[in-house]
This record gives structure tokens, sequence and C-alpha cells, in this order.
């Protein structure tokens, strides 16, 4: 029997993830804050659904994709949250960047109510939603998550199993610490190098193809260059990743000064008006900065 899957949640993420599960056949109800989003899915066969409740009343999995703590604490355990009209059984899945201290409390919430939960966030950004090639990064028990494999697998392309719940939380902190770290320091090099007036094509090629490269310096690089910030990955979102991941590393003693270093560099993006574009905009308050007429390169 096809899985009845809810989606909670359709920004850059959500929306692709819904869009392929109702490829792959699935019966799907969405929600989303901003109901007039979800319209579009409506037209696909989704069915939309007036409150995070009623959106998992009928289903088999209830997946969220929200922008943090608060979102998902709301729209799971608020008013009209999904916990509510969840049957016993059901399987929740947390898809969501968020703190492995919310997880915890989360998952004994859902144990009282007889629910299973798996927290599975994904690596992989607008494009990835969008082609089904994401990747989860699942804590929770192996029994549960072969339940929801189908499911998961109809917007991925792979599926890691990394230990007990929160465990999939805390490794996509230090992922998106990494990434978020080296973005920050890449703006300043770029800027670096527009400044001192070396050929910024041929130190491009020699930074985008020597040891600092990497896939997600390659996507960046040409979007600085290109001043292209089309969502990918929100900037203000990446602002809140670091700090999540300070956070949770300070629980175990660990001090991310390099976090705390690119985290203020996001936060100055979003204080110059950037926070709603991609996180490739990091750069133009740094090209401001140092642009002796206050002009943009």
């Amino acid at each position: 029997m096809t899985q009845r899957v809810a989606i909670l949640g359709l920004g850059t993420m959500g929306m692709g993830m819904a869009k392929n599960l109702l490829k792959a056949g699935f019966t799907v109800a969405v929600h989303n804050r901003t109901s007039a989003k979800a319209a579009p899915l409506g037209t696909l066969g989704a069915r939309i659904a007036g409150t995070p409740a009623d959106a998992a009343s009928d289903a088999d999995v209830v997946i969220s994709m929200l922008a943090d703590d608060e979102a998902s604490r709301k729209t799971w355990i608020g008013e009209d949250g999904a916990l509510k009209g969840a049957k016993p059984g059901t399987v929740l899945v947390e898809s969501s960047t968020v703190t492995p201290a919310w997880i915890s409390e989360f998952a004994l919430l859902a144990s009282e109510r007889k629910l299973h939960l798996l927290d599975a966030p994904v690596t992989g950004s607008r494009p990835q939603a969008e082609g089904g090639q994401l990747i989860f990064l699942v804590g929770g028990d192996a029994g549960v998550l072969e339940r929801v494999r189908p499911v998961l697998s109809a917007m991925g392309k792979d599926i890691v199993l990394l230990g007990p719940v929160g465990s999939g939380a805390r490794m996509k902190l230090i992922n998106n610490f990494l990434a978020g770290v080296q973005v920050a320091s890449f703006a300043e090099a770029l800027a670096w190098v527009e400044r001192s007036g070396l050929d910024r094509e041929q130190a491009l090629k020699i930074l985008c193809n020597g040891a600092p490269g990497s896939p997600l310096i390659n996507t960046i690089s040409a979007r600085m260059v290109a001043a292209n910030y089309g969502v990918n990955f929100l900037l203000s979102l990446m602002r809140k990743d670091l700090h999540y991941a300070g956070s949770d590393a300070a629980t175990l003693n660990i001090e991310l000064r390099t976090a705390q270093a690119a985290e203020t560099r996001f936060a100055d993006a979003v204080h110059t008006g950037h926070g709603s574009q991609d996180i490739s905009a990091i750069i133009e308050p740094i090209r401001a900065q140092i642009n002796q007429n206050g002009e943009p390169f």
C-alpha cells in the first residue's frame, strides 16, 4: 500500500521535496505558514492542509523542512501542531537543520504519544531538492528507517544511518559549520584578489583547481563573480547554522573559533540587507567596506 506523506514547510527545500513525492506517486498533504505558497502543489494533486495537525491527521509519514528550532517547535507542538493530529505509529521525520538539544526533547514528546522520530536533515540545496538528489543524514532506529526508506528514496540519492536519534542533527551542523567557514573565508580571499589588482580569472583558476578548491568553492566563486544571489541556500540560515554549531560543540567542551568568525561575516551581510539572498552574497559587505568610495565592485 502506498504510504501517505505530509510535508510541513514549503521553502527552498520543501517545495522540491513535495514535488518529487508527488511525482513518485505518493499521496501527499502539505502545509505551509503562508498558504498561498502551497497552491501550486494543489494543482499537482497534493491536499493543502490548513494546519500542521490537519496535514498529519491521515499521514503515515510526516516530514518537516523548516527554518530553525523555533519554527520546528511551533509546527510540531504548538497550537494545532502536527503531534496533535498524528495517529499512534506514525513516523515523524525532522529534516530541518536544528539542534540536537531540541531533537532530544522532541524524541521524548513523540515517544509519549507512541510516535516514532527520525532526525534526517539533508545535504544539498535547491538544485538537489528539485532533482531528488539529496543525501539524508539519519539518526534513529534502523527498523523505523526501513519503513520510510521508499519515501526518502523518492527525494534523495543516498540515506546514511549515523546512529541514535540526534546523530543526524549533529552531523548536519558539523557539515554546515565547515561549509560556512569555507564560504566566509573564500569571500575574504576573493575580495582580497579583486582589491589587489591580481587578474581575477587567473586567480580563480588557481584557487578552484588547487588545494583550496572544492565543489562548494567552484559553485560559490561563480556566483560571487556574477553577483548572482538567487537563493540556493538562504544566507540568514547559514548564520543560524553556525550559531547552532558553536552552541552544540560547546556542550562537548569544543570552542569553534572559526565558526564565530564566520558567523560575524554572515551577520554583517544580514545587517546590510543580504539576509534573504544566497550565501554567496556574503562578499558584498566586504567589497563595500574595502572600496574607498563605498561603491560595490
